[in-house]
Order: C-alpha cells, then sequence, then structure tokens
C-alpha cells in the first residue's frame, strides 16, 4: 500500500494515460486484470470549459475504476483552474493530473503539455493555482526535459513538489524524443532523490521483469506501463504478480486474448453505440492479435468489419484456427 494524497493504492502499477485508448471501456479491463491506478487520457482545460457532449463522456468515471486520476491539459491559468474545478466538483475521480509531457505540436503550440518543462516558474505558478482551487490531491506527468540540452527533470519536480503537489510521473525521453530512442531511467532516479513526494516512473517497460529493474534502479513508488498494455492487459496483471510475488504467470492463449477483445469491445458499444464502437476496435484488434501466428492474414479483413457480430466471429474464428494448428503442431512433435 503507498498514497498519492489522500488515495490509496493496493500495489505499484500504473496504466498510463494514452490519447485515444484509455476510456472506460479499457480502462475498466486494466483495472479487472489488477492495475493498482488508472489514468484516464488527457482532456482539453477549453473543452471541459465548453462542456459538448462528448467531453462530458470523456469525463466519465465507472465506480469500478476507482482509484482513477483524470488528467487535464492547458496553457492558460485561468481555463486550466476552471476545468480542475469542474472535474473536483462534477466527476468521482480520486486525482487531478495535470500533462506536461505530451509532445505533440497542436498541444505544444497552444503552450502547453510538453512546453511546460522549459519554464520551472510556469510549472509552480501553475500548479500551485490549481492546488489551492481544488481538494482532490492534485499530480503531475511530466517528460525529463525538452531536449538533451534543456533537461530540467530536478528542478522542474521541486517546482511540482512546492506548489503543493501531491505525486510526479516521469516519462524518461524528451520532448524531441517524442516515442523513439531509450528512456533514461537515471534521470527518473534523480528526480525521486530530489523530491519527497511519490515519483512513478515510465518508460520501456515493456515486460515485467523490465518494471523490476526500472523500480530497483530508481527507487519510485510506482511503474507506469502504456504502450506494452495495448492489447495486452496481461503485461499489468503478469507485472503486479511478479512484483508482488516474484512469479511469472503465462501468456494467454489466443482464444483467451479474442475473449478480452470482445469483452472491450462490447464496452465500447455500450459507451458509443455499435457503428462508432466497431471503427475504433479495429485498431484494438490489431493489438489484440499482435504476436499470434499469421496473425497479419485477417488485418485487412479486421479493418473492414461494421458490425459488433461481425468482428466477434472474425477474431474467435481466427483463434480457434490458431490453436487447432498449434495442437497439430504438437502432435507431430510427440
Amino acid at each position: 500500500m503507498w498514497k498519492i494524497g489522500n488515495v490509496e493504492l493496493k500495489n505499484q502499477v500504473v496504466l498510463a494515460p494514452m490519447a485515444g485508448v484509455c476510456n472506460p471501456a479499457f480502462r475498466l479491463i486494466a483495472k479487472e486484470f489488477g492495475a493498482g491506478l488508472v489514468c484516464a487520457e488527457m482532456v482539453s482545460d477549453k473543452a471541459i470549459l465548453h462542456g459538448n457532449k462528448r467531453t462530458k463522456e470523456m469525463l466519465f468515471v465507472d465506480e469500478r475504476e476507482k482509484p482513477l486520476s483524470l488528467q487535464i491539459v492547458g496553457g492558460d491559468r485561468e481555463t486550466l483552474v476552471g476545468a480542475a474545478k469542474v472535474v473536483d466538483q462534477c466527476t468521482n475521480a480520486d486525482i487531478i493530473d495535470i500533462n506536461m509531457g505530451c509532445p505533440v505540436p497542436k498541444v505544444v503550440n497552444n503552450d502547453s503539455g510538453a512546453k511546460w518543462l522549459l519554464d520551472p516558474n510556469k510549472i509552480y505558478e501553475m500548479v500551485s493555482a490549481v492546488v489551492e482551487a481544488v481538494d482532490k490531491p492534485v499530480t503531475v506527468k511530466m517528460r525529463i526535459g525538452w531536449d538533451e540540452d534543456h533537461i530540467y527533470a530536478i528542478e522542474n519536480a521541486q517546482a511540482v513538489e512546492r506548489a503543493g503537489g501531491s505525486g510526479i510521473a516521469v516519462h524518461g525521453r524528451t520532448r524531441v524524443q517524442m516515442y523513439k530512442g531509450k528512456a533514461d531511467w537515471n534521470i527518473i532516479r534523480d528526480v525521486k532523490q530530489a523530491v519527497s513526494i511519490p515519483v512513478i516512473g515510465n518508460g520501456d517497460v515493456a515486460s515485467p521483469e523490465d518494471a523490476r529493474k526500472l523500480l530497483d534502479l530508481t527507487g519510485c513508488d510506482g511503474v507506469m506501463i502504456g504502450r506494452a498494455a495495448l492489447g495486452n492487459p496481461w503485461m499489468l496483471y503478469r507485472t503486479v504478480e511478479y512484483l508482488t510475488h516474484g512469479t511469472l504467470a503465462p501468456d494467454p492463449t489466443a482464444s483467451e486474448k479474442m475473449r478480452i477483445a470482445i469483452l472491450h469491445m462490447d464496452r465500447l458499444v455500450s459507451l458509443r453505440g455499435e457503428s462508432v464502437a466497431v471503427r475504433e476496435m479495429r485498431k484494438h484488434a490489431a493489438w489484440y492479435l499482435k504476436g499470434l501466428r499469421n496473425s497479419n492474414i485477417i488485418k485487412d479483413a479486421v479493418n473492414e468489419q461494421e458490425t459488433r457480430d461481425g468482428m466477434a466471429n472474425l477474431l474467435l474464428g481466427f483463434a480457434e484456427q490458431v490453436e487447432k494448428n498449434e495442437a497439430e503442431a504438437d502432435a507431430k512433435a510427440v
């Protein structure tokens, strides 16, 4: 058990707030697979204040997901504080997270996301304004720096702590790196040693063993898992088991993977309606299929599906074929 502010977390595994992925359908699956904390995809402060239907849907939190962190992004103090108040007073999220790591141009050019990495003073001013305005714990997700010549990770983390932030998640890449290159866990370690609030390490955690190595090297309180969990919530479960008991649970069978893929789709249908959900499921299906032998042969068919039943039948049929082929191969080996 550890805490972010007054929020108790049952283990060290945290689902990263991935845009276009971390809606309630996937977050609930992540929670069911053991994640101690799930993070919602970032929502623009101005969108929250505008209050359109799509944004309200993004602010929905299923009670079964809790504890949950809801992430906001923005570059203007007044609108960021206003959005934080909405999250604080009108949602049942447990933690308000501020994004200062998103590297994409449309966010950075709005003086938000990773742009803050260049200015510890702005970080202090913005975070302290939000902390003063809300009752829920406030955290920040950041990168180590803008580029290799502007790495202010320690100064930025200390600014968050001085401003009253309750925790920090640190992605070990710079803004310029985007999602390429290698994450620098040594700088994450330096951040952990420089502040007294909880620190969550993020970047290049592709296996339960990676999670253990990151925690051992950095001394972080938690480990954040992002891309490795796409189509693979077993990564969360296996990491919890490995960190807790030192045992590596087996990988799922093809049928198990497709069963959860269909559960994911059905929850998306409940949220978005069949047509939108099935189109959104195409990318998720590709992730669930990853690693299964010959999955490339149904890639085009996945992208042609328009109905829930069509997608489900395609995925289940493929899983049955995979397992039949494996059984025949095992029989020949004997």
